[in-house]
């Protein structure tokens, strides 16, 4: 038999699952599919924390996303009494001299302080004298740093916000299928036929959210365009927590001019005892089913080593945890939100390209008004597959 539904959201991870709570809030026929059961540990969302900051330096086209994403968290805490957004400040930290980038996108501090500008986000500019009297965690500063400092920043919890948009789903009439691998998928006149593991499943539009994924389920042209890279979480112990104050900020500390001179990280969590910190990596491409998701204890040695040592107070070379996750990432370090370009009746919402989380609860609401208005109230052409070359939808 052949289950149908006018919409289908393959993968059920940070797009997914806000776009399966969007468009069941719109009271659409909707059934999401994921090979696993989320939230899990094999994409790209999990690890407890993910930061968010509004004045986003990647550009001022990813800004309205993130002020979405922030409201619709606010609801769902509303309606749920989950905690979902800790707004404890973000800090973005660059030496003043030169432009120091990340993402790819240079002088990435004066970028999150226009987009700030640009569109009324509270914030100051800070250098790194104060910075080391407000936020004495921070070790080994010259003083002369350039940083920007978001109060209502700070982080999210991606398997809480996952769970929450997933129940939410599920209450307003989605239907949700786990453990199911999909094997194929066709465009069929007015429709989408797509083979699983668990049967056939049949829609009038299906949005393909699988990230990693994503390539090898759709082929060309997103074999060309996504890449897997896999990225190393690290908790370390802390001998001496009194430097990190009820204040203390997320951040992300570039302390030289290349995107591998930097790390990133979280104030101590209540109760734990630690700190999470991470860095980035492009250089090695992997797949989603090859990654290794284990990590090496030389691994996080190399990590404390080369980033942590000298950098933050009480941080120890004793690991407490590690976990690896996953990024799709594009040529540009840009996200795709757009039609497939042969077949327009697949909504493709993918490669977060290692920042797109806390895009996700505004992307998914961009998603259902694509699939259930045909236009969505915030722009993403700049996200469209045309900006690669990329024949655009019929």
């Amino acid at each position: 038999m052949t289950e149908r539904a006018d919409f289908l959201v393959i993968g059920l991870g940070a797009m997914g699952s806000a776009a399966l709570y969007q468009l069941a809030k719109r009271g659409a026929s909707v059934i999401g599919l994921d090979r696993f059961a989320p939230p899990h540990t094999m994409g790209s969302s999990h690890g407890e924390t993910r930061i968010t900051r509004q004045g986003i330096g990647e550009g001022r086209d990813y800004v309205p996303l993130v002020l979405a994403a922030h409201r619709i968290w606010r609801e769902i805490e509303a309606e749920t009494g989950a905690g979902l957004l800790e707004a404890c400040g973000a800090l973005v930290m660059a030496p003043g001299t030169g432009t120091a980038s990340h993402h790819g996108k240079p002088d990435f501090v004066r970028s999150s302080i226009r987009a700030a500008e640009e569109f009324g986000i509270p914030h100051e500019v800070l250098d790194g004298r104060e910075v080391a009297r407000r936020f004495p965690q921070f070790q080994g500063l010259s003083g002369d740093e350039v940083a920007y400092y978001e109060p209502g920043g700070g982080f999210v919890r991606p398997e809480a916000c996952i769970a929450a948009q997933l129940s939410r789903a599920a209450a307003l009439g989605a239907g949700i299928r786990t453990g199911v691998e999909v094997l194929s998928m066709a465009q069929e006149g007015d429709g989408v036929r797509v083979e699983t593991s668990a049967g056939t499943f049949a829609a009038g539009q299906v949005m393909v959210s699988a990230g990693a994924w994503t390539a090898p389920l759709l082929g060309a042209p997103f074999t060309d365009l996504l890449s897997v890279k896999r990225q190393l979480l690290h908790w370390y112990a802390l001998d001496d927590a009194r430097a990190y104050r009820p204040d203390s900020p997320v951040y992300i500390w570039m302390y030289g001019s290349s995107d591998t001179e930097y790390f990133y990280g979280f104030p101590p969590q209540p109760g734990e005892g630690s700190v999470k910190v991470a860095t980035e990596q492009y250089a090695a491409a992997t797949t989603a089913d090859s990654a290794d998701r284990t990590v090496a204890p030389a691994e996080s040695a190399e990590m404390y080593r080369r980033h942590i040592a000298g950098r933050l107070a009480g941080a120890t070379p004793r690991v407490v945890a590690a976990a690896a996750c996953l990024y799709t990432v594009t040529p540009d370090r840009g996200f795709i939100i757009d039609r497939h370009p042969e077949q327009d009746r697949i909504l493709v919402v993918s490669a977060c390209s290692g920042h797109g989380f806390k895009h996700s609860a505004g992307i998914g609401l961009v998603a259902a008004e694509l699939l259930t208005e045909g236009r969505s109230r915030i722009d993403v052409a700049p996200f469209g597959l045309g900006r690669f070359g990329t024949a655009e939808p019929a």
